[in-house]
């Protein structure tokens, strides 16, 4: 390592970057976390904080793979999190449902869901309306039926980015705020609003960030803004122990409602999105019209052409390592348990050699 230089240098502080550096730091090493700070545009902070399996991997067998092999870590995480600093992330795998409103909605979902178990064995159960109401006593009349799967979960992912911040700098690693990254140079210095940092080898995680930042060490970041909106109820009594892929009560006792998508980077809350959600959760769950809203709010996911994470090595400029995900509380136990050694050992494994952004290269005819 360079005199007064870093082993690794993690450019992005939200849930990518931090479940990264914090696999990363061991001890053996030093690590910084170079973030905006409260000033970024958080997908971390606007989350629904869902750890989902049961719709990730269609048309993609390894990412199918690769969140299920992180929904099974991610017991192990939050353990291990609370060990080290007594922060619990509230996370509950009871398992998720996804409800339908109408018999064609449940049978396009069940089609759906056959074919992900067919390429990847997925478990899932398809319920119609007697069988849903028996595990979720109180839904609706308009609620057609539902498709279950085991190994879904839930968090409180803002418990989680202060419990992975915390944790890393108690590993001893390197946080530091306001170092937004401007230019990466040979070398891999890397010159911020604060200052220049020295690494021997960096992971870009900045989310949207990382379409400026990938060009600059000879790779690819094909990635958009993709709108969604959250509304957030008052506390009621505990009425919902599963996450719904829409709709979830958190270990706080408040409700949040939203799926919604919209391409756009354009971050008001619109009436029109918000009160849609609201509607169909209200046909799921009647009695939630007798709650009042309490906040609601606009984040930007990160999302590549095809939905799918991109993890690739710089070809021109080894030790530089691009990670983009769309899923970051989901995929955090797989961040800081398997892609960090990978990391680490300075190579990627040759099972995620399929989310390499070469996926997206134009193929022109000779």
């Amino acid at each position: 390592m360079a005199a007064g230089g870093y082993d690794f240098a993690v450019i992005g502080g939200g849930l990518v970057g931090a479940a990264i550096a914090f696999g990363l730091c061991d001890g053996k090493r030093r690590v910084a976390l170079l973030d905006e700070g409260d000033i970024a545009l958080r997908a971390s902070r606007g989350n629904f904080a869902l750890v989902w399996v049961q719709s990730k991997g269609l048309g993609m067998p390894d990412y199918a793979q690769w969140t299920r092999r992180s929904s099974d870590a991610w017991q192990g995480l939050a353990e291990q999190l609370k060990r080290e600093t007594q922060i619990d992330v509230a996370f509950s795998r009871r398992g998720g449902f996804t409800l339908c409103l109408s018999d064609a909605e449940l049978q396009a979902r069940s089609e759906q869901i056959k074919r992900l178990h067919n390429q990847s064995d997925l478990p899932y159960e398809i319920l119609d309306h007697a069988q849903t109401k028996a595990r979720l006593p109180l839904i609706g009349p308009s609620v057609a039926g539902s498709v279950f799967c085991p190994l879904d979960a839930h968090t409180n992912s803002l418990r989680l980015l202060r419990a992975l911040h915390l944790g890393f700098t108690r590993r001893g690693g390197s946080y530091l705020p306001h170092h937004a990254v401007t230019k990466i140079g040979d070398g891999f210095r890397l010159e911020t609003q604060n200052g220049t940092i020295e690494a021997l080898r960096i992971v870009l995680a900045a989310g949207l960030g990382n379409a400026a930042l990938a060009p600059m060490v000879g790779l690819n970041a094909p990635v958009r803004p993709l709108k969604g909106e959250i509304i957030v109820t008052e506390r009621t009594g505990p009425f919902l122990q599963h996450p719904i892929v829409n709709l979830r009560q958190t270990d706080e006792g408040g409700v949040m409602i939203g799926d919604s998508q919209e391409e756009t980077a354009d971050l008001r809350v619109r009436s029109g999105a918000i009160a849609t959600m609201a509607a169909r959760v209200l046909a799921m769950f009647p009695h939630l019209a007798a709650l009042n809203v309490v906040r609601s709010w606009a984040a930007l996911r990160v999302m590549t052409p095809d939905g799918f994470p991109v993890y690739q090595q710089s070809p021109t400029h080894p030790g530089a390592f691009l990670a983009i995900c769309h899923s970051g509380v989901t995929l955090a136990a797989a961040h800081a348990q398997h892609l960090a050694p990978m990391l680490e050992a300075g190579a990627l494994d040759p099972s995620l050699s399929s989310f390499s952004a070469k996926r997206f290269d134009v193929q022109t005819a000779a």
